[in-house]
């Protein structure tokens, strides 16, 4: 089931559709595709429990640098957690925007929105659901091409389901990009 359903469809379409226009009217895009690893932490709360749930993400990620400091990124990713004798399993689909400040020529620094939906499966429930946050980093460029990046993702979830409520997922994360 698929929850604010218009409001996740309209937000996510915006964040797309910029985008997209972004790039063509924009003096200088490059694009880039990456991958990462990670720790991710679930706040789970129930009827009569509060629970959280760690275990490691990995992420699939692509997008456009615009004039070096704007970014677009779209992740895929997953995390499947186990914590008393139970499972959470997690896919995530994510657009973000990221303002890039350099500090120096190979280092910069980047905080940003995120927000997608979640494909959360929990205690046998399974639900579709809107997340919303935001992101903090820092990165290093190796080359022109390659860089290493250092980020931290805080993300509000909107699962609920029989008396289960993920409340919100944080993740700590280490990505190599490759920009061309």
């Amino acid at each position: 089931m698929l929850k604010n359903n218009s409001v996740a469809k309209k937000s996510v379409a915006a964040l797309s559709l910029a985008l997209l226009l972004s790039g063509p009217a924009a003096a200088s895009v490059d694009w880039f595709v990456g991958g990462g690893v990670g720790y991710q932490n679930d706040s789970i709360k129930g009827d009569s429990y509060k629970k959280d749930s760690e275990d490691a993400t990995y992420q699939l990620r692509g997008g456009a640098i615009v004039n070096d400091n704007h970014r677009f990124t779209g992740t895929y990713g997953y995390a499947e957690n186990k914590f008393d004798g139970t499972k959470l399993e997690q896919h995530m689909f994510l657009v973000s925007y990221d303002y890039l400040y350099p500090v120096n020529q190979d280092i910069y620094v980047f905080g940003g929105a995120t927000m997608g939906l979640s494909d959360s499966k929990l205690y046998g429930n399974s639900s579709t659901d809107f997340v919303w946050g935001g992101q903090v980093g820092a990165g290093y460029r190796f080359t022109e091409q390659v860089s290493v990046e250092l980020a931290y993702r805080y993300l509000d979830q909107d699962y609920n389901e029989r008396g289960v409520k993920l409340e919100d997922t944080q993740q700590v994360g280490l990505y190599l990009d490759y920009r061309f």
